[in-house]
């Protein structure tokens, strides 16, 4: 049934677009000065961009509240919401309704909606490059505003439970990595006495020993994965940042690459990837079933008694991605951590009975973080099976 009359126009008309234009290089700093600067996708996150860069002289600028949208090269289409001023570079465009920030989910929706054909008209030979004419000049069919504002109320409402989900699992994986630096960095854990030996590490629980990442955590183990088998593959983009699930990974024939099972970590060894933490814990794998992806992270499996959960944890730990950030080898523009240099990190191995206690506490937290990462999954589903019946008047609102 249609929602009153949808009128062809473009998306120049429903919406303001601000193309990106960088900065001179000598503007640019990470030290915080000025505001911060976009350039691409490579600070998107799963919803807002992070702060890593920042320009004392901003060319074009995206408000609070516009949609970023990439491009330029083989990432364009990715969207993120702005959630304060940004300077955007050339890879980056903002786009902002025309009637208030309260119609942006409709936006979105119909980005989402015509992308496959903004894509498969943007020029370049080897990367697609979305220009402002293209997209101030897109076709599309839009409702009145009452009908858009009650679109984008149903969108946001997805999208907002979405949200609220992966923050509570920000929360909860925050008093995971919480309690992880409290028994283990700083040796504060319960039925701990107090008495300590001398190590290489310096003073250490009586019991617990010093030692190297490699002794007690496989580095990229070796599975076997039948060449043309469909499995589940991730890519670089697939990481979060600070989130223990993995972004929709999808199935794929295997080639070649990193495989990897459910418990295991996997670490970004490639810049700038590396530098924003990207870490992944893989737990949407069927028993025994293997996966795989991107030879740009390194699969970490724990030993013997040591758990999945305390390795991702460890992963997380600022001192260990420092140390494979200053391990990095290769040229400029191409450097990557090798896992023979990182299995070399210095940490103290607890005993056994501290690792068991430590999965007791924190496994509920993880299994209630896997269970809202289904939820929103399911959320995600409902909402990418309602777009093209709501883009199109199909549903009535």
């Amino acid at each position: 049934m249609s929602s009153g009359v949808w009128n062809t126009t473009t998306l120049g008309v429903i919406a303001e677009i601000v193309m990106g234009q960088s900065p001179s290089g000598d503007t640019c700093n990470e030290a915080g000065d000025g505001i911060p600067l976009l350039n691409g996708p490579t600070e998107f996150g799963n919803n807002n961009p992070s702060q890593i860069q920042f320009t004392t002289d901003p060319k074009k600028i995206a408000e609070e509240g516009d949609l970023l949208f990439c491009v330029r090269g083989s990432t364009t289409g990715r969207m993120n919401w702005a959630d304060q001023k940004y300077a955007i570079g050339r890879g980056l465009a903002a786009l902002r309704h025309r009637s208030g920030y309260s119609f942006q989910p409709f936006l979105k929706g119909i980005i989402d909606s015509y992308l496959p054909l903004l894509l498969a008209e943007a020029t370049g030979s080897t990367f697609p490059n979305v220009s402002s004419q293209q997209l101030n000049n897109l076709t599309i069919e839009v409702p009145d505003l009452h009908t858009q504002r009650r679109i984008a109320d149903i969108l946001s409402a997805l999208d907002e439970k979405i949200e609220l989900n992966r923050q509570t699992n920000a929360t909860l994986e925050a008093i995971a990595h919480a309690i992880f630096k409290e028994w283990f960095v700083d040796f504060r854990f319960p039925g701990a006495t107090g008495e300590m030996q001398d190590s290489e590490l310096g003073p250490i629980p009586r019991g617990w020993r010093a030692g190297r990442i490699g002794d007690i955590c496989e580095l990229n183990p070796k599975l076997t994965l039948r060449k043309g088998a469909i499995s589940k593959y991730v890519e670089m983009k697939n990481l979060s940042q600070c989130l223990l699930s993995i972004e929709e990974p999808r199935e794929r024939e295997f080639v070649s690459g990193s495989k990897f099972q459910n418990g295991d970590t996997l670490f970004a060894r490639i810049a700038p990837c590396l530098e924003n933490g990207k870490t992944g814990f893989v737990d949407f794998l069927a028993d025994l079933e293997i996966g795989w992806g991107s030879t740009e992270f390194i699969v970490l499996r724990g030993r013997n008694y040591i758990n999945p959960y305390f390795i991702y944890c460890l992963s997380r730990l600022s001192n260990f991605r420092e140390f494979a950030i200053q391990s990095m080898v290769g040229s400029s523009g191409r450097q990557r951590v090798v896992e023979s240099i990182l299995s070399d990190y210095p940490t103290v191995i607890p005993d056994q009975e501290t690792v068991n206690n430590f999965l007791k506490v924190v496994e509920q937290l993880f299994f209630q973080v896997k269970n809202n990462s289904d939820q929103s999954a399911t959320v995600a589903k409902i909402r990418d099976a309602l777009l093209p019946k709501l883009m199109s008047g199909e549903i009535e609102v």
